[in-house]
């Protein structure tokens, strides 16, 4: 569901200039990991930050490692920001745009690992290629991930999940780590505000974690 546009967000979100990408995306094709202090980190990808509490808690988790948050709507986008600054984050930053085109943005081979966190799980048959694990999707992220680079994968949807088990097995993706209630385990996990609010009415969180194919 996309939110109504605040008129005043696009002037206060320049107040977090220096953790957001605005424009110009393809600039930066192949060369996201200039953007930060430390280059040489491993480069971690999170597909749909919404307002950032999983991106910022991972950059604060993860020292070692540089993120990068693409978000399509700039209303949630703002707090994700918004986060980074308050909590002096310099491993992280998040990006309005739209992942279908991701492609156009990022090289082959220059992401470690993709997060993909309660995404759309558009319920209707006729509406599968828009899912964000469909098996043209998974392809775009092999190409643009490196040898061994993996996807960690969460939703609280059941059907999604099991479509998703599916297309990674279809498409040659070696699965690791699958729980169907995530919450039970004692895996490390950052919970997003999505996940606090669902799993605290008994909703049980399914994750999974796949290793790109080795032929893409």
């Amino acid at each position: 569901m996309r939110l109504r546009r605040k008129p005043w967000i696009d002037e206060a979100i320049l107040e977090y200039a220096p953790y957001t990408i605005m424009e110009n995306h393809e600039i930066h094709k192949g060369h996201w990991r200039d953007l930060f202090k430390e280059p040489s980190k491993p480069l971690y990808m999170e597909l749909g930050t919404g307002k950032g509490r999983f991106i910022a808690g991972m950059a604060q988790a993860h020292p070692e490692s540089n993120f990068i948050g693409f978000e399509v709507q700039i209303g949630v986008m703002y707090y994700a920001a918004q986060k980074l600054f308050e909590q002096h984050i310099d491993n992280a930053k998040v990006s309005l745009f739209d992942i279908a085109g991701i492609e156009d943005v990022v090289a082959p081979n220059e992401v470690d690992r993709f997060y993909i966190n309660f995404c759309d799980p558009w319920p209707k048959a006729k509406h599968a290629k828009r899912r964000l694990t469909y098996h043209t999707f998974l392809e775009r992220y092999a190409r643009l991930l490196k040898d061994d680079g993996e996807i960690h994968f969460k939703t609280d949807n059941e059907g999604l999940f099991m479509f998703s088990l599916e297309e990674f097995k279809t498409c040659g993706w070696t699965l690791k780590n699958v729980t169907y209630d995530l919450h039970a385990t004692d895996m490390p996990n950052i919970r997003t505000e999505y996940e606090e609010k669902f799993s605290g009415k008994g909703q049980p969180i399914f994750r999974l974690e796949a290793i790109k194919p080795k032929e893409v």
